[in-house]
């Protein structure tokens, strides 16, 4: 057993892994995720921090991710034959704001509530104009680059039109809360105390989880059509919710990735998307096209073929700081992140 093996077997992120995923799961997991040593510090025990708390979470939204994208499922699987692993830098979810949510806190504060307990602040916020979005990236405070961040995006229903606005309340009015009352005294807790017993870190994991997820009816037919003239962003919630749109494996080089895989066929994006700074470059596959179920005009459950989630590469440089520190660039842009999200709509 290599020393890398005996600290995975010997880590509280193991055994909690273990305890809900499975050991077979929990085994692909660390084969397939590149955990920092930092990480794996925390042996095995009676408590559970916010740091092993967060990255279970994030580790099992990736494989859920892979799931719902065959082309990064495959790009994976490739990956790992060549001996290597992902480093998973962001998971990005899509949330609506000035609306009639139901049971689900409006916008961010869906997710605010989960990811400030578990240690994720706001880094920065990054305006969305064209798509009439605000985007908010959560960054660990434990280890930030050792954390996948989450780029969370609100869509501002208020600056669309009446119409829009309707046919948005009739979709995401009917959501609910996946969060139990439970759940949420035991989020007040992980947030007063850092940490909570292994049981309840066991108990709440799946549920964190199952917040990105949708949590809305079915919509209908005429309801989609009517999102989809004003917000590609907007009808993609309609059918994918609160799941992660994409995840983002971080690689040395983000241009020969590109090339790499157009010369292989595979459905690349067809540009890189480079920050301001130059230090960001971001690229995709387009997104997976899924089956969806509608309510048509006569009340009946008809299919249809809609984008769902993708898989996203980018590449970031280290700096020095103004006090002179060496950091990895963890910021995102707004031209990039706009460009990306065309994934979805390109695909329509």
């Amino acid at each position: 057993m290599t020393q890398t093996q005996a600290s995975v077997a010997n880590s509280q992120l193991q055994k909690l892994l273990v305890q809900v995923a499975g050991e077979q799961a929990a085994a692909e997991l660390f084969t397939m995720i590149k955990v920092e040593d930092v990480l794996l510090a925390e042996r095995a025990g009676e408590q559970v921090s916010r740091l092993v708390l967060a990255q279970a979470m994030n580790m099992l939204l990736f494989a859920k991710n892979l799931e719902a994208v065959p082309e990064g499922k495959r790009y994976v699987a490739d990956k790992l034959a060549a001996g290597g692993q992902v480093v998973f830098d962001h998971g990005a979810l899509r949330t609506v704001a000035a609306a009639n949510t139901g049971a689900l806190p409006q916008g961010e504060l869906a997710f605010k509530r989960v990811l400030e307990p578990l240690g994720f602040a706001v880094a920065d916020i990054y305006p969305l104009p064209r798509l009439k979005m605000t985007g908010r990236a959560y960054c660990h405070q434990d280890a930030p680059e050792q954390v996948a961040q989450f780029f969370v995006s609100e869509l501002h229903v208020d600056q669309f039109s009446p119409a829009f606005q309707a046919a948005v309340n009739k979709v995401v009015s009917t959501s609910r809360d996946p969060l139990s009352a439970a759940d949420k005294a035991l989020l007040a807790t992980l947030s007063d105390n850092r940490e909570l017993p292994f049981a309840d870190a066991a108990s709440l994991l799946p549920k964190l989880v199952g917040c990105f997820d949708v949590q809305h009816a079915t919509p209908t037919l005429a309801d989609y059509h009517t999102l989809l003239q004003e917000s590609a962003e907007m009808a993609w919630i309609s059918t994918e919710g609160n799941a992660f749109n994409h995840a983002t494996d971080h690689v040395a080089d983000v241009f020969a990735t590109a090339d790499e895989l157009r010369a292989k066929g595979q459905p690349i994006k067809d540009k890189v998307e480079v920050s301001a700074s130059g230090r960001v470059r971001q690229t995709a596959f387009k997104a997976a096209q899924v089956e969806r179920e509608f309510i048509d005009a006569d009340g009946q459950r008809v299919s249809r073929i809609v984008p769902g989630s993708f898989y996203e590469f980018i590449t970031r440089d280290r700096y020095t700081d103004e006090a002179g520190n060496d950091k990895l660039d963890l910021r995102f842009d707004s031209s990039n992140a706009q460009g990306i999200f065309k994934m979805t709509a390109a695909a329509c």
